[in-house]
């Protein structure tokens, strides 16, 4: 595919994140605050996807910006020589296809078999070495790829676990 063919499915993809991330935070801002029950405000049930909406308005925009940029430049290679290549999973739909399988293993297996905290420890830092483990060349970018996983791993799991189980009052599995 060439950049300018990529850069018009960039932007596509921005505008039509941006259109759901404004439909989101809408129906977030619009839902009852339960006031009349004397309901927390953290603990108010647009609160979450309204958030959620906002990063992901944050991010299309980004998406958006690097797109019209990506079509501005042209043909012409924009990546230096000394950026790693992606790694050779199969194209789009073999990325697709991995990132799926981490999410149903996450989904599927691992929730709800052992404490919430744990399993997503183990789903970020298994997506990290998956997908950055092809692109280290040497036996020491290797090791620390394993030791940059584990940390996001163990970071992710447990901040995401405090923050719906302490901030939101979400119970976990």
């Amino acid at each position: 595919m060439t950049d300018r063919r990529a850069a018009h499915w960039d932007l596509l993809t921005g505008v039509i994140l941006f259109a759901l991330a404004v439909a989101v935070f809408w129906g977030a801002w619009t839902m009852s605050r339960l006031e009349i029950r004397q309901i927390h405000p953290l603990t108010a049930p647009g609160l979450l996807p309204g958030l959620l909406a906002l990063a992901l308005g944050i991010c299309s925009l980004l998406l958006i910006a690097e797109a019209l940029s990506a079509r501005r430049k042209g043909p012409a290679d924009t990546v230096p020589e000394d950026t790693a290549a992606p790694a050779d999973t199969g194209g789009s739909a073999g990325t697709l296809t991995l990132a799926a399988t981490l999410c149903l293993v996450y989904a599927l297996g691992l929730v709800g078999r052992m404490p919430y905290w744990l399993a997503t420890a183990l789903f970020v830092g298994s997506f990290v070495i998956v997908f950055e483990w092809p692109l280290r060349t040497g036996g020491r970018q290797k090791a620390l790829t394993a030791a940059w996983a584990v940390g996001i791993g163990l970071a992710a799991g447990l901040g995401i676990a405090y923050a719906f189980r302490d901030l939101f009052l979400v119970r976990l599995p």
